[in-house]
């Protein structure tokens, strides 16, 4: 894979704590006597709200109450949507994660069965840009299974206050214009489902700098650093064509993200799909320096192998 075996990702554990296991029915939204119990102090995006619960809280429907109204795009059921978030034990009143603290802004699909239930039922609908309070049954939270780690049984509620920073629709492949690539690259031919055929060009030697070209031009905006980026992708060795990875192999979640600029990929990565817009494929040639070095990667990549890989980018925010 392109990420960095040493690499500790503080986002993914936090997005962990937003997302499992939780099952249950959609519910009403009007708010009732329980939101009255939270209190919501702070109005710096930037900074985290204080946050007071009179616990112990009886929860017995998922509801949420907008605390303030954003002006941005309405979210749709099945958008990803970037937020900061606080996570507070509805029985005890104690704060058990704090995005703003621990790890800035996590995504979460509204679209992934194993979110929240809390969350796919109160956040579509919302602007963004608002702070939403949302008091959620065990059940649409951490279910039967409750969250060790965290302190929170399979029988408490828990309290969500989120600001919605952004939110896309992630596209299921690359969309956009087609693009011509240079004479004496890699081809690449694509089947839905399965990983890139990439054929190296015969007689061709690889090249000492990384190439990066696009083969279709998406129509998003452009690919930023510090955003977090959705991308499919296969990879290759130049030097027999033999893929040595691909999103297409996990169909269970078949795509990988990553914070681009913040050096968790290799160099090549980072650098090559910056600037890309979003719904391109980006064709990226990556010599040793800007890959895994002369050490490189496992059993399959040498130290003087050049990796190929087809990139198609499906999400930034």
């Amino acid at each position: 894979m392109p990420r960095r075996l040493t690499t500790v990702v503080a986002t993914a554990a936090m997005a962990s704590a937003l997302v499992l296991t939780g099952c249950g029915e959609e519910s009403a939204s009007t708010p009732s006597s329980v939101l009255s119990k939270v209190t919501v102090e702070g109005d710096d995006p930037e900074k985290a709200p204080t946050v007071e619960v009179e616990a112990p809280l009886d929860v017995t429907r998922t509801e949420s109450e907008v605390v303030t109204e954003g002006d941005g795009a309405t979210i749709a059921e099945d958008d990803l949507v970037s937020v900061q978030a606080i996570l507070v034990n509805g029985t005890d009143g104690k704060v058990v994660a704090n995005t703003w603290d621990e790890s800035g802004a996590v995504g979460l699909d509204l679209s992934q069965a194993d979110l929240f239930q809390s969350c796919k039922s109160q956040i579509p609908g919302k602007t963004v840009g608002s702070r939403v309070v949302i008091a959620s049954t065990p059940q649409d939270a951490y279910g039967d299974t409750g969250n060790e780690a965290l302190g929170i049984t399979k029988d408490d509620p828990v309290v969500f206050v989120v600001d919605l920073k952004s939110a896309t629709q992630v596209l299921d492949e690359a969309q956009g214009t087609a693009v011509d690539p240079k004479k004496g690259l890699p081809t690449v031919t694509m089947s839905p489902g399965e990983p890139a055929t990439i054929e190296i060009p015969k007689g061709e030697k690889p090249p000492t700098t990384t190439v990066v070209q696009p083969l279709i031009e998406g129509e998003g905006p452009e690919v930023e650093e510090g955003q977090t980026v959705r991308v499919a992708y296969t990879g290759a060795l130049w030097r027999n064509g033999e893929v040595f990875d691909s999103s297409a192999n996990r169909p269970e979640q078949p795509w990988f993200e990553f914070p681009i600029g913040a050096g968790q990929v290799i160099k090549g990565w980072d650098e090559g799909l910056l600037g890309q817009k979003v719904g391109s494929r980006v064709l990226l040639v990556i010599p040793p320096a800007d890959g895994y070095g002369d050490q490189g990667q496992g059993e399959t990549i040498k130290g003087d192998d050049t990796l190929v890989f087809v990139v198609d980018i499906l999400a930034a925010y």
